[in-house]
C-alpha cells in the first residue's frame, strides 16, 4: 500500500505541537469535571484526543505510512502496514491509510497507529518461524490433516495397520480402511459425504458401528485384518473387499474374547492368535479352530463364533499354582511375537513374560531391569497417600492465635498460606511418584531384522535386549514418553509423547529426527514407500521412506513454487473486552454498552474479567480444587450466562470455552457461521499469587485454532501496587514461561486414543525441544497472542491532582509519558516485541462506583492515582512492520478499535475492548497434498531415486528342495552376493498340505499370518546376511507329543498335523536394507511319516526331549520339545 505524501502545511502543524507539558489550571478539579461543556476547546487538533469527534475528517492525510526495521527506536508506533517514510517523521506514533477495498477496510474503522515494545527479536519472544513448506522435517504427505477435536467425539482414531494395499485404522466406533493407490485424491469438502472433520482426508471406507477398537493386527495370509475392542471382541475385515461408497461394510468372523477390553493382539510364528487382557491375562486363540470358524457359512456365524471362544487357552490360569502366579497382574499393554525364534513377549509396565510360541510354555519372567523374578506380586494399589493428601481442611486458627487477638486479615493470609502449602505438598509428591515409578514403564516393544528386541519407556528410555530377554544396551536421545515403534529393514522408526519422530540404526545410533505432529505419536506403520504416523488428535501423514533425502529437497522445492495454488485467505474480526469487576454483578445495559454495541460485526469474541470473586475462603478453596482439576464457581457461570445472552448466544454465538483461576475469568464465543473453521479450544492457567499457588494473581489463557493457525488469549492479573513494577514484570514472565495448554489436551485425547497415563509426561519435558535449543513456551508458538487483563501498571511521577489535571484537558500525551508499562515495554523488560494500539481514552482507574463521568475518579483518603491498569496488548506473525500476509507470515493483524467504556459505573475500573482484523493465510491442505502427488508421480529425477531404493540384493539358496523324517535337521545355505547391500530376510510358510496316495500334494492351505505347521522349525527364521556373506537355516521336524495324545504310539488329537505324509511351500522374502520391494525364493519341503519310526518310552514320565540342530543363535538348542502332562492337557482342554 502506497504512502501519502504530507503536505508541508499539515507537517507545519504537527510540528507545532508543543513539547512542553500544558499549565495546570488552578481552578477546582470538581468545577472543572462537573462541568466539561462550559470548558474552553483546544485551539489545537490533538491526535490523541479522548473526544473523536473534536478530530476531522481532514486528519487523515496527517498521517502518512511510515516503516521501521527492527533495529529502529523501539518507541516507535508502527501502522498495521507501511513503507519508509520520505519526511523521517520523529513522532513517536504514526498511522496509515487503508487501501480502498482492501479486506480490512471501513468506512468508519481505519487501522489505529500502534507502539511496539522492544526485546521482541531473541529467545523465546522471537516471532515463531512459519513457511509454506516447513524447513525442519521432511515434506509429508497428509492422508489425514489434522482435525479439529470437537469434531471428533466418538470417532478418536486408536491406531492403525498397513497392508501391501491399504491402511486400516481402528477409532473409538469402528474401523476405517483407506486405498493406498489413491493416496494423493482431493477430499470431499465442506458439504460432502465425510462429516466434519474429513473433509479435506483421503476418502475412506468406514465400517459399521463397533465398540472402540484397542488394538489392531494384519494376517497377509488369510488377507485378514484382526482388531480388538473394548468390549472384549475380536472381529476381523476381509482386506481388499468391494466397498459400497456410502454403505458401512461389515465384520467377517467375530466372537467375545474377554469381559474387559482386549489390549493387545499378536500373531505367532505358528499361526495362533494370542491377546492379552487386564490382570495379566493371556488367551491363546488356536489356529486350527480359527481356520474351521472361518470356513463356515455366513449363516453359521453363531456357531463359528462358539466354536472359537470354546477353544482358548488361559496361559495365566496354567502358571498359577495354589493361587500363586508367576506372571504380573499388571495389564498386558504389548504383546510381541519373536518370529525370528519362535518366542512371544508378553508386556507388563514393570515386568516381561517370555513364552514359546510352539509348545506355549513359560520360558522367563523377568523385570524391566532384566532381573529374573520368580514370583510377581499383584498390582499395587494407587498410592492413597497423594489421595489423601488432595483432601485439603481448611480450619481455623488455633485457640491460642485467636487468644492473642490476631486480626481477621492475619488468619486469612495463614488460611491462604495453609493452603498454598497443601497444594505444593501434592504437587511435590504426585511429580516425585511420577519420576520413580511411571518414567520406568515400559510402553512399546518392537523387533527388529537382526533379532534384536527394542522396548520403549516412559521416560524416553530405549532397551535394546537379546532373544533370551538379557538386557544389553540402553539409550536416552530424547527425554520424553516413547509410545510406539516399527522397522523397516536395518532402520527403526520411534515415536515419541513430544510428537518428535526418530530414525535409529540397528546398533541405536540415531540417523535422523524430527517434529512429526503437534501432540503425541500414539502409532506407526510401514505402507508402500511411506512410514505412516498417527497422532492422538487424529491427523495421518506419510513420510517417505528415503527421508530424509535427496527426494525431500525435491518436493520442498517444488511444492514452494506452487504456494499460490494452495494458499487460502481470510479476514476475521476479533472482539476482545476485558474488566475488573470489583467482585460485583454487572447490568445488562452495562454489558451491552461494553459488549454488545461492538459485537456485530467480529467472527470471535473473548472477554476475561478479574476479581469476579476473591476472599480468602473462597481463594483457599479455589486452591485446592485446582490440585484435583475442579475449577468454575457459581458466580463465574453467572457471568459466562449473562454475557452469552447479551451476545444471543445459541442464536448467533456459541460458547466454546472458558476458565476460571480463583477470581480470573475467560471465555471465547465464536459466530456460528465461522464454526466449521474455529476448534481445538484448549485452557490453561497459571497462579502468581502467594508463592504462585493461589489465583488472587496469576493469568488464565484459552488457545484456539482458527483457519489451521493458533492464536492464544491470556486474561492476567499482576501484581498491585505503584512500586511493585519488578513484581509484575516477574508475574509477566512467569505466566509467559509457564502456561502449557498441550497438557490437558493431550490426557483427554490420548485417553480417547487408549494411550496409558503413565505417558503423560510433564510439560518441561514433554516439550524438551529435539534440537537441544531452548525450550519454547507454548505462548511463544502460537501465531497470535493477545494478552488482556488489570495489568496494574501506574501511572509514575506524578502527583495525584497533576493527574487529574492532565485527564481534564485530555492531555493523554503528556501521561503516556508517565505510564510503567509504555516505559517498561520500551526498555524490553515486559511483553517483549508486542504492541499496544495508542491509547485514546481516560485512565481506566480508580472510579467510585455508580458514579458517571471523570468526576468519578477515587477521591477518598487514599485518592489513587488514575491509571491505565487495563489493557490489551497483542503480537502476531509479523517479525518487521512491513510484513505482508502469506503462508511465511500467517497472520497480520491491525487494530480497528481500542476503548474504554467511560459510561460503565458498576465497578471502580472501566471496561476496555479491542477490536482486531487478523488476515489468516493458510494451506488447503486437500489441493496442496494433490500437488504433492502431482510431484511425485512426474519428477523424473524422484522417479529415479525410488526405481535405486527398490532394489533388492541378490541372494542364492542352496536347494529348492527338502525331504525331512522324523527328527530330521537339513542346513539350508542362503549367500547374499551382493556388495554394497544387506540383505534382510524372513521365512513364511505359503501353503501347507497332506500329501495323497498317489504322492501328490493337496490344496495348498496357508495358517495365520503365513504361519508354520507345529512340526516344522525353522531356525532362524529371519535376518540380517552382510554383503558377500551367508547365513545358515535349520530346518528340522519336530514332534510335540505327550503321552496321553497317543495310543499305541499313534497321535490322537484332532487337530494333529503328523497323521500322514505332508507337504509345505516355504516362502523366502530378501528385502535391501532400506526398501519395501521383495525378492521371494520358494523351498519345498516334505516329510514322511511312518508310524513305526515313532518311539514312546513309557519311562519318559512327561520328561523333556532335546533335539539338536544347526545352531545359529546362542539358544537355539535350548527350545522345549514337550512340556509338563498336566499343563498340555489343560492348555489344548479347556
Amino acid at each position: 500500500m502506497e504512502g501519502e505524501i504530507m503536505e508541508d502545511d499539515d507537517r507545519d502543524a504537527i510540528a507545532s505541537l508543543s513539547s512542553v507539558p500544558p499549565p495546570r489550571k488552578i481552578h477546582s478539579y470538581s468545577h472543572q469535571l462537573r462541568t466539561p461543556s462550559s470548558q474552553k476547546k483546544c485551539r489545537q487538533i490533538r491526535k490523541h484526543s479522548l473526544d473523536d469527534d473534536l478530530i476531522p475528517s481532514s486528519i487523515d492525510k496527517f498521517y502518512t505510512n511510515h516503516s521501521s526495521s527492527d533495529d529502529d527506536d523501539a518507541d516507535d508506533f508502527f501502522p498495521y502496514s507501511s513503507t519508509a517514510s520520505p519526511g523521517g517523521d520523529d513522532s513517536d506514533y504514526v498511522s496509515h491509510m487503508v487501501a480502498p477495498g482492501s479486506a480490512s477496510a471501513r468506512e468508519d474503522l481505519y487501522p489505529m497507529p500502534e507502539f511496539v515494545a522492544s526485546g521482541g527479536g531473541a529467545g523465546i519472544f522471537r516471532v515463531p518461524p512459519r513457511s509454506a513448506v516447513h524447513p525442519s522435517r521432511p515434506p509429508c504427505l497428509e492422508l489425514r490433516p489434522h482435525p479439529l477435536k470437537e469434531t471428533q467425539v466418538g470417532k478418536f482414531l486408536r491406531n492403525i495397520a498397513c497392508t501391501d494395499t491399504q491402511l486400516w485404522a481402528g477409532q473409538e466406533s469402528g474401523v476405517r480402511v483407506w486405498d493406498l493407490e489413491k493416496v494423493f485424491e482431493v477430499g470431499s469438502g465442506l458439504g460432502g459425504r465425510t462429516r466434519r472433520g474429513d473433509e479435506d482426508a483421503v476418502p475412506f471406507h468406514e465400517s459399521v458401528t463397533t465398540s472402540p477398537a484397542m488394538c489392531m493386527m494384519v494376517d497377509s495370509g488369510n488377507r485378514l485384518v484382526w482388531t480388538g475392542h473394548k468390549d472384549g471382541k475380536i472381529r476381523s475385515w476381509k482386506m481388499d473387499q468391494p466397498l459400497e461408497p456410502d454403505a458401512p461394510f461389515k465384520e467377517g468372523l467375530s466372537w467375545q474374547a474377554h469381559r474387559g477390553p482386549v489390549l493387545s493382539m499378536v500373531r505367532t510364528s505358528y499361526g495362533d492368535l494370542w491377546t492379552g487382557f487386564e490382570g495379566g491375562v493371556i488367551k491363546i486363540w488356536p489356529w486350527e479352530t480359527i481356520e474351521k470358524s472361518l470356513s463356515l457359512s455366513p449363516e453359521e456365524k453363531h456357531m463359528a463364533a462358539l466354536l472359537v471362544e470354546r477353544s482358548f487357552i488361559d496361559l495365566k490360569s496354567q502358571v498359577t499354582v495354589n493361587g500363586v502366579c508367576s506372571i504380573s497382574s499388571s495389564d498386558v499393554k504389548c504383546l510381541a511375537a519373536d518370529n525370528v525364534r519362535g518366542k512371544v513377549w508378553a508386556v507388563g509396565s514393570l515386568s516381561f513374560s517370555k513364552w514359546n510360541a510352539r509348545t506355549k510354555e513359560l520360558l522367563k519372567c523377568f523385570n524391566i531391569e532384566g532381573q529374573i523374578e520368580n514370583r510377581i506380586d499383584v498390582a499395587s494399589v494407587a498410592d492413597q497417600a497423594v489421595e489423601d493428601e488432595i483432601k485439603v481442611k481448611f480450619v481455623s486458627t488455633s485457640k491460642k492465635e485467636k487468644s492473642q487477638g490476631s486480626s481477621f486479615l492475619q488468619r486469612s493470609r495463614n488460611a491462604i498460606m495453609g493452603a498454598a502449602d497443601a497444594v505444593r505438598r501434592v504437587a511435590t509428591k504426585g511429580a516425585g511418584a511420577f519420576t520413580e515409578e511411571n518414567t520406568k514403564k515400559t510402553e512399546a516393544i518392537v523387533q527388529t531384522a537382526d533379532g534384536m528386541i527394542w522396548t520403549g519407556c516412559s521416560n524416553g528410555l530405549l532397551v535394546q535386549w537379546d532373544g533370551r530377554g538379557n538386557r544389553l544396551q540402553d539409550f536416552n536421545h530424547h527425554a520424553c514418553a516413547v509410545l510406539c515403534f516399527c522397522t523397516l529393514g536395518t532402520r527403526i522408526y520411534i515415536g515419541y509423547i513430544s510428537g518428535l519422530i526418530q530414525v535409529l540404526d540397528l546398533e541405536g545410533n540415531v540417523i535422523a529426527g524430527w517434529i512429526a505432529h503437534s501432540s503425541p505419536v500414539i502409532k506407526l506403520a510401514v505402507g508402500k514407500n511411506y512410514i505412516y504416523s498417527l497422532a492422538t488428535h487424529g491427523g495421518i501423514r506419510g513420510w517417505n521412506i528415503t527421508s530424509p533425502g535427496p527426494i525431500d529437497n525435491i518436493i520442498r522445492s517444488e511444492l514452494s513454487t506452487k504456494e499460490e495454488i494452495y494458499t487460502r485467505q481470510h479476514n476475521v474480526k476479533i472482539l476482545v473486552g476485558t474488566w475488573n469487576v470489583g467482585q460485583g454483578r454487572a447490568s445488562q445495559e452495562s454489558l451491552s454498552l461494553w459488549i454488545g454495541s461492538a459485537a456485530s460485526d467480529v467472527g470471535i469474541v473473548v472477554i476475561g474479567c478479574q476479581e469476579v470473586e476473591m476472599g480468602a475462603g473462597f481463594l483457599a478453596m479455589s486452591a485446592a480444587k485446582e490440585t484435583v482439576g475442579l475449577e468454575g464457581s457459581s458466580i463465574g457461570h453467572w457471568w459466562l450466562d449473562t454475557i452469552g445472552k447479551t451476545l444471543d448466544e445459541g442464536n448467533t454465538f456459541e460458547r466454546m470455552g472458558s476458565r476460571q483461576l480463583a477470581g480470573l475469568l475467560i471465555a471465547i464465543w465464536v459466530r456460528k457461521n465461522l464454526r466449521t473453521h474455529v476448534g481445538d479450544v484448549d485452557v490453561a492457567a497459571v497462579a502468581c499469587g502467594f508463592g504462585r499457588a493461589i489465583g488472587n494473581k496469576g493469568g488464565v489463557g484459552l488457545r484456539i485454532r482458527v483457519y489451521d493457525r493458533i492464536i492464544c488469549f491470556v486474561n492476567c492479573h499482576l501484581a498491585a501496587h505503584l512500586e511493585a513494577v519488578n513484581r509484575r514484570n516477574a508475574d509477566f514472565d512467569h505466566i509467559y514461561r509457564t502456561m502449557a495448554f498441550s497438557r490437558s489436551y493431550n490426557v483427554l485425547n490420548a485417553a480417547a486414543a487408549g494411550v496409558s497415563s503413565s505417558a503423560q509426561m510433564p510439560r518441561s519435558m514433554s516439550n524438551t525441544s529435539h534440537n537441544s535449543e531452548e525450550s519454547r513456551p507454548d505462548l511463544s508458538q502460537a501465531d497470535m497472542v493477545v494478552f488482556l487483563g488489570d495489568f496494574n501498571y501506574r501511572l509514575f511521577g506524578i502527583s495525584y491532582d497533576e493527574a487529574r489535571d492532565f485527564v481534564s484537558q485530555r492531555s493523554f500525551d503528556w501521561l503516556r509519558e508517565k505510564d510503567q508499562l509504555r516505559a517498561e515495554m520500551k526498555a524490553g523488560k515486559v511483553f517483549q516485541g508486542m504492541r499496544e494500539a495508542l491509547i485514546r481514552f481516560p485512565p481506566t482507574y480508580k472510579f467510585e462506583r455508580h458514579q458517571a463521568g471523570l468526576g468519578g475518579y477515587d477521591s477518598g483518603e487514599k485518592k489513587r492515582i488514575p491509571a491505565w491498569c487495563d489493557r490489551i496488548i497483542y503480537r502476531d506473525n509479523r517479525s518487521s512492520s512491513v510484513s505482508e500476509c502469506s503462508l511465511e507470515c500467517p497472520i497480520v493483524t491491525s487494530i480497528l478499535q481500542y476503548e474504554a467504556c467511560m459510561d460503565v459505573t458498576d465497578s471502580d475500573h472501566k471496561p476496555v475492548r479491542c477490536k482486531f482484523s487478523a488476515e489468516i493465510a493458510h494451506v488447503d491442505r486437500s489441493v496442496r497434498r494433490q500437488e504433492f502427488g502431482n510431484i511425485v508421480k512426474s519428477n523424473e529425477n524422484i522417479r529415479t531415486m525410488l526405481a535405486e531404493m527398490r532394489r533388492v540384493p541378490e541372494t542364492v539358496v542352496s536347494t529348492d528342495s527338502i525331504l525331512l523324517k522324523n527328527q530330521d535337521t537339513f542346513i539350508l545355505k542362503i549367500t547374499n552376493r551382493c556388495v554394497d547391500d544387506k540383505a534382510v530376510f524372513r521365512f513364511i510358510c505359503e501353503g501347507r498340505s497332506a500329501l495323497k496316495d498317489d504322492a501328490h500334494p493337496s490344496d495348498q492351505r496357508p495358517r495365520g499370518s503365513f504361519g508354520f505347521p507345529r512340526w516344522l522349525e525353522v531356525t532362524p527364521a529371519g535376518g540380517i546376511i552382510k554383503p558377500e556373506q551367508f547365513v545358515e537355516v535349520s530346518v528340522h521336524h519336530e514332534e510335540l507329543h505327550t503321552l496321553e495324545d497317543l495310543v499305541e504310539g499313534i497321535p490322537q488329537n484332532w487337530w494333529s498335523e503328523d497323521t500322514q505324509d505332508k507337504e509345505v511351500i516355504l516362502k523366502l522374502m530378501i528385502q535391501g536394507s532400506r526398501s519395501t520391494e521383495t525378492w521371494s525364493h520358494k523351498i519345498r519341503v516334505r516329510h514322511c511319516y511312518s508310524s513305526k519310526m515313532l518311539h514312546v518310552d513309557s519311562k519318559l514320565d512327561g520328561s523333556r526331549k532335546s533335539q539338536g540342530g544347526s545352531v545359529y543363535l546362542p539358544e537355539h538348542r535350548q527350545h522345549s520339545n514337550s512340556t509338563d502332562i498336566d499343563n498340555f492337557r489343560n492348555s489344548h482342554n479347556p
